[in-house]
């Protein structure tokens, strides 16, 4: 796509929709006044906190907006240059220098207004002035009575490493790294927001997570290239084969994920009856307008496509600020204690029937369900084109994988798992251990490697690096080598167990829908990289053989063992104060419930790993199988020459021993 003319009046439109951004979200704080404060129960801090913690609040989040849209632009989008690092590893550099500007200037301000934040919201969201925090009790108690401040310690923190590396590094890598901490400090005070609360709000909280990473990588990409627009350079989003229909994938992510958050936040309520329907109403509209804009994408209409998409990205981001100052009609419905943690109650004790028959969706884990086994089939469908072969084991074992993730995290298993310790448990052991081996049998990173598409030519005939040489920097980073490294991923796999269930973790986290999330998806990670190192069919950074993977495989069933001999003894109950808040009266016999939690981390610990036993034993005795008649092969054509240079040397030690004795 080659490059557009300068446009001044491009130029500050683009300003003036940024000022808009800022201006919805401050009137609404105006107009609302003690509104947005004394119906929920708090004190109002006064106008001024409110309109000063407003105006910090909608930098914070349009410079993290643009500062994901700049890495993103960078990794996926930019042009980038393949070199070697001094282990001669093969990696890419960001070879623009566009995006890394805008990357450095946009998270300078996501660094200041978020560390500003860690006290405005603290004050706002407690009802003190800002005067108030002059006093060193009332500081510290805003600081850390709600998640606000705490929320806002994570951005801040997660800023700080998004700047120091972008400044420090134009690795791909490093920038990879950097939009990952990008897009977890977007989410930190969106998880405690508005969505953690009420009836429902697993869905609602779980909506909210896909949206902020669809919302933050689509639309911050849509700002950049705007930028480019407007200063005259290039789109090179627009040279990229995939961006179109990767872009209409997250626009679809958005409509149904804002549906799924209207319903949530509206209780049943109409959308014209409260504030929060209509600003819900007019992002609706504002995702029309990026729909129009990625239509003229298409069209090749380039100043229309990017004055539509700056104008709904514009809307969409003023509306959902604005929306943060104002109490949902969730808020005010009558909510059980079930409800208040989970989302939903859990009136019947978790028997065989409730836990087969009580589905409820997890909408987070289904998604990436859909997406690995959709993105698998679609990789060997396109082998397959190539009239390359996949087995199919392979593909059936993924599918698997998946399967047993969406069970046990959208079935009973994954309603009771918060209300009832034993069910936990049997989710966490399904989560770390039974799931991760179809998983790793998979081979998705071979098949990734196989099937995606290498070094595409832009417009200028340079050969660009494509999605193919985006998984080798990644497979030969050194993040990866050490994250990788058996000795870690031992300690860490190992180590979760104790760390969570034998300290106060455990009780705090299963308080919110986020953390829990975030358990089992931890489950599920570090389960993958303990048995992708014994058994998995990519190759890993650090190979090992068979008799170490055995090792490695062994040495971990007495901990597991001893694990579940602790949690049957009669000790302290774990989560005891988190399950008292319950109320629930099949939950009275938490000893009994940890007891029976502890034979399932046993037992559910051993099968699973003699499968992998047995699995390990199977790959052993086909490697050796491959590896003999390769050298049978080498034989028989003559390309192995290892016995005659052993008969060889048996020829020269024999004449040298003759020549000995005849001197004698």
């Amino acid at each position: 796509m080659a490059p557009t003319r300068h446009r001044p009046w491009l130029i500050r439109y683009v300003v003036l929709l940024g000022v808009l951004a800022v201006a919805v979200p401050l009137v609404t704080t105006g107009v609302m006044g003690p509104d947005s404060y004394l119906p929920i129960a708090r004190d109002d801090p006064g106008r001024a906190t409110g309109l000063i913690t407003t105006f910090v609040r909608a930098v914070a989040d349009l410079s993290s907006l643009v500062t994901v849209g700049a890495l993103a632009s960078a990794l996926f989008a930019g042009k980038v240059r393949p070199v070697q690092d001094k282990a001669s590893r093969r990696q890419l550099e960001v070879a623009e220098w566009f995006e890394p500007v805008v990357v450095r200037r946009a998270a300078t301000a996501w660094v200041i207004s978020s560390g500003l934040l860690i006290a405005l919201d603290s004050a706002d969201s407690n009802g003190y002035s800002l005067g108030k925090l002059a006093d060193p009790q009332a500081l510290w108690f805003a600081l850390f009575s709600g998640d606000a401040g705490r929320s806002w310690m994570v951005t801040f923190a997660t800023a700080v490493v998004v700047l120091v590396t972008c400044v420090l590094s134009v690795r791909w890598i490093g920038y990879a790294v950097a939009l990952g901490a990008a897009l977890a400090g977007s989410l930190a005070p969106v998880v405690v927001g508005q969505i953690l609360v009420g009836p429902r709000h697993d869905f609602g909280s779980d909506a909210g997570i896909l949206q902020t990473v669809a919302g933050q990588v689509l639309l911050g990409m849509i700002v950049v290239q705007a930028l480019r627009v407007v200063t005259g350079r290039r789109v090179r989003a627009l040279d990229r084969v995939h961006w179109r229909s990767t872009a209409a994938v997250l626009f679809g992510v958005l409509v149904v994920t804002e549906g799924i958050l209207l319903w949530f936040k509206l209780a049943g309520s109409s959308p014209f009856a409260s504030a929060t329907g209509w600003l819900s109403l007019g992002q609706f509209v504002a995702l029309g307008v990026v729909g129009a804009g990625l239509a003229a994408v298409h069209r090749g209409r380039i100043t229309g496509a990017a004055v539509l998409l700056a104008s709904g990205t514009a809307g969409f981001v003023a509306a959902g600020l604005a929306m943060t100052r104002i109490p949902p009609p969730q808020f005010f419905v009558p909510t059980s204690i079930s409800q208040i943690f989970f989302g939903f109650d859990v009136k019947v004790p978790p028997g065989l029937g409730a836990l087969a028959g009580q589905w409820r969706p997890n909408l987070l884990f289904v998604t990436a369900a859909v997406v690995a086994v959709a993105g698998y089939l679609v990789g060997v469908r396109r082998l397959a084109r190539r009239g390359e072969r996949w087995p199919v084991a392979r593909t059936i074992a993924w599918t698997l994988g998946w399967v047993v993730i969406v069970v046990v995290t959208s079935s009973g298993l994954g309603k009771y798992s918060g209300a009832d310790f034993a069910v936990h448990m049997a989710v966490h052991m399904a989560l770390s251990m039974l799931a991760p081996i179809p998983l790793v049998l998979g081979g998705p990173i071979t098949l990734a490697l196989r099937a995606l598409p290498a070094a595409t030519k832009d417009a200028d005939k340079d050969a660009q690096p494509g999605p193919h040489e985006w998984v080798l920097a990644f497979l030969h980073s050194r993040p990866l080598q050490a994250l990788y490294h058996p000795l870690f991923v031992f300690t860490v796999y190992i180590g979760s167990y104790y760390a969570l269930y034998l300290t106060n973790a455990f009780g705090t986290l299963m308080k919110f829908h986020w953390a829990h999330q975030l358990m089992n998806l931890h489950f599920l990670v570090v389960g993958c990289l303990y048995f992708g190192l014994v058994i998995g069919v990519d190759r890993t950074p650090h190979q090992m053989p068979s008799l170490a993977k055995l090792a490695v495989l062994l040495g971990a069933m007495p901990f597991h063992a001893f694990f579940g001999v602790i949690l049957m003894s009669d000790g302290a109950i774990i989560g005891k104060s988190f399950y008292d808040h319950l109320e629930l009266p099949w939950t009275r016999d938490l000893a009994a419930t940890q007891h029976v939690a502890g034979g399932i981390a046993w037992a559910g610990s051993e099968i699973p790993l003699l499968i992998v036993v047995v699995v390990l034993a199977l790959q052993w005795a086909v490697q050796d199988g491959r590896a003999a008649r390769r050298i049978d092969r080498h034989l028989d054509s003559g390309l192995d020459h290892s016995y005659d240079a052993y008969n060889a040397m048996l020829q020269r030690l024999a004449r040298r021993t003759e020549s000995t004795q005849e001197r004698r």
